[in-house]
């Protein structure tokens, strides 16, 4: 589960109804089912237009990875190719057949291509390939959450300018005017804050997604290669921790680990 998107959403939505129950308001008088659906079935609709059918009917699928997360650690990833390193070292490149089953699919598909004896420009060229394939897929998704954020205020617009269409054609009750102005209004609401805290946020959750997701795999690629070129542990643990933070390499982890030990056996008072 991802830490912030949830904690975000209601975060987010908890925020707009308080602000209403603190000026006084009344949660029900935001409640309008024809603006609603005239809002989010409107630019369910114009998205439609907008994008490729396959992308529409995969919403179920991709959106919800935005509120899960199944990508690899990065220290795993590192560890992995060091272990292969050192079975490669002293077993030779076919004895990695046997780790390909447990490798997630991207480093097996790699890890299977240089069992295979295939050139090392192969093997980078088609897993980039796959990079890039993958990152344009992820595209086409999030592309959409920003699409249906840009339309849906103009959707709340146009059923602000519809509703009040209909306030002035029926003046001769003036007590009725506020309310009614006031529930024209109610169709903007819905636009603007759907586009702001459900569409727009949750592309921008799925680009850093798919950001991560290239790096990781760009790294793993980096551990097929330096493995198939026969570089001992240590040197493909060099390689691999220099494209990492500070605070995930191995001596950064080992210092805090120690460091901690340390802290909980010096004697108190000092």
């Amino acid at each position: 589960m991802d830490k912030a998107t949830l904690p975000g959403l209601v975060l987010g939505i908890g925020a707009l109804v308080a602000s209403v129950i603190l000026e006084g308001g009344s949660l029900s008088a935001l409640l309008n089912v024809p603006a609603a659906v005239l809002v989010f079935g409107g630019t369910i609709g114009v998205t439609m237009v907008s994008v490729p059918f396959d992308v529409i009917v995969g919403i179920p699928k991709f959106v919800p990875q935005a509120f899960f997360s199944k990508l690899p650690e990065p220290r795993e990833i590192v560890e992995t190719f060091v272990t292969l390193a050192d079975k490669a070292r002293r077993e030779g490149l076919l004895a990695l057949e046997q780790e390909a089953p447990q490798l997630e699919p991207f480093a097996r598909k790699g890890v299977l291509l240089v069992v295979d004896g295939s050139d090392p420009s192969l093997v980078r060229e088609v897993l980039e390939m796959e990079i890039e394939a993958t990152e344009q897929r992820h595209k086409s998704r999030y592309s959409m959450l920003a699409t249906m954020g840009g339309f849906a205020p103009t959707m709340g617009i146009i059923g602000t300018v519809m509703g009040l269409v209909n306030v002035l054609s029926h003046l001769e009750d003036p007590s009725t005017l506020g309310h009614s102005i006031a529930t024209a209004f109610i169709a903007t609401l819905y636009g603007v804050a759907s586009a702001n805290v459900l569409w727009l946020p949750l592309g921008e959750k799925l680009k850093h997604k798919s950001a991560e997701e290239t790096w990781l795999r760009e790294l793993t690629v980096e551990g097929i290669l330096s493995v198939q070129s026969g570089d001992n542990p240590r040197i493909v643990r060099q390689k691999l921790e220099a494209q990492l933070p500070p605070s995930l390499r191995e001596g950064a982890a080992k210092g805090g680990a120690e460091g901690a030990a340390a802290r909980a056996t010096a004697p108190a008072g000092g």
